[in-house]
């Protein structure tokens, strides 16, 4: 993306991540997962990455963490260049960036008290002495909101927020600069998603946090994030301040997912931006724009010509659609 600067805390840079399927004896095929994404995160901003499942979010945020291996492209944080895999990058990487996953029941080893969840991560990275790990513990227990008591419990002895709110103090324990929330609140209880939103915000004030926050429900990132990126299929095809995403949309993908929010009444004209029909395979993506098969407004040009740049339209708005390109900015 154009707007990444030398204060950036993460910059990616064209990363792409692509993996060979074996179909048959006969047959390997592409699946194009991350294709030419970028993006950056300035200090103590939240990044929203939004879009429905299967677009490639996670992939995303995987190859960022240094779990899942990138095709192509560059990524740095703080200005250091993260490389394909030495042992110092992954643990240089382990400091800085760390993950909330979205299942919290899945992601807690259950054989390991919460005392060994927190404490495994210091001393991996050298911190032994026990009294100042026991300390640390102890700390970040209660900034998530938890007892000294709880330390010496398994996860099975805690309720589902409670188990999120162990995955936080994990994430955290290393004092990294930027975490990564995957969907960190879908799997939980509807009366217990704004407790853990809201721990999420004080912490981020707290500790000076960075936080790529990944999800599709805009409500969410409506009420957290300072930035969009919108991925559809692979694919970056809007980012710009929360407010203008939200205001003004200008690719027609963005405006039907504003438009899939519940509401009470419901607008008819707000009815007919929802997207119609199923996200296509990623192992066989239409020619043209990929969303130009569901897309109310699509021409011949966007189902015949290859996709657009992501290009400005206007400051710290981009935007990846003949339409908004052309000035018949998408349904505005």
């Amino acid at each position: 993306m154009a707007d990444a600067t030398e204060g950036d805390l993460l910059a990616v840079e064209n990363l792409s991540v692509h993996f060979h399927l074996r179909m048959s004896a006969f047959e390997t095929r592409v699946l194009k997962a991350v294709a030419d994404v970028s993006l950056s995160v300035k200090p103590g901003e939240c990044l929203g990455l939004v879009g429905e499942s299967g677009c490639g979010k996670s992939t995303l945020a995987l190859a960022i963490m240094g779990l899942v291996r990138p095709t192509g492209g560059r990524i740095r944080i703080a200005g250091h260049e993260i490389g394909p895999g030495g042992r110092a990058d992954r643990a240089t990487l382990a400091r800085s960036v760390q993950m909330v996953f979205q299942d919290p029941y899945a992601s807690l080893n259950p054989r390991q008290t919460v005392r060994r969840t927190l404490a495994d991560p210091l001393r991996i990275h050298g911190v032994n002495d026990s009294r100042e790990v026991d300390a640390r513990v102890a700390d970040m227990l209660a900034k998530v909101g938890l007892r000294p008591e709880h330390a010496d419990r398994y996860p099975h002895e805690f309720s589902g927020g409670q188990r999120q709110r162990i995955g936080i103090a994990r994430a955290l324990i290393l004092k990294p600069r930027l975490v990564i929330c995957d969907e960190p609140v879908s799997a939980l209880d509807v009366s217990i998603r704004a407790q853990i939103i809201n721990l999420l915000l004080d912490l981020k004030d707290e500790l000076g946090l960075s936080y790529i926050m990944i999800s599709h429900d805009l409500g969410v990132v409506e009420h957290m994030s300072d930035r969009v990126a919108v991925m559809y299929l692979g694919r970056l095809v809007e980012t710009a301040d929360w407010r203008q995403i939200f205001e003004d949309a200008r690719h027609p993908y963005t405006r039907a997912l504003i438009a899939a929010i519940p509401e009470i009444g419901g607008d008819p004209a707000r009815q007919l931006a929802k997207a119609k029909g199923e996200v296509p395979s990623a192992l066989n993506p239409p020619p043209g724009c990929a969303f130009s098969t569901r897309c109310t407004q699509a021409v011949e040009r966007c189902r015949r010509e290859p996709i657009p740049e992501l290009e400005a339209i206007g400051p710290g708005h981009a935007v990846r659609c003949w339409l908004a390109h052309e000035g018949a900015a998408a349904g505005g």
